[in-house]
């Protein structure tokens, strides 16, 4: 988490880890009922990877089409 914080621009912090953080969050909420704390925060753990790498991938791709638009 110390290197999360610590590596991340603000901008990927804002536009990145923090929409993927909340959307998980939410699906882990309503969709996650193992009762148990340890498979629940995995399973949460593992949504929030998911969700990062596409978002990572979404906007690496977006970044990727968008320069070469303009250039």
């Amino acid at each position: 988490m110390f290197t999360l914080l610590r590596r991340c621009t603000g901008r990927d912090l804002v536009f990145i880890q923090a929409p993927s953080f909340l959307l998980a969050l939410v699906i882990a909420e309503l969709l996650y009922k193992f009762h148990s704390f340890l498979l629940e925060t995995g399973a949460f753990l593992l949504t929030w990877l998911v969700l990062d790498v596409v978002l990572s991938l979404a906007t690496g791709a977006l970044r990727k089409s968008h320069g070469r638009a303009s250039g």
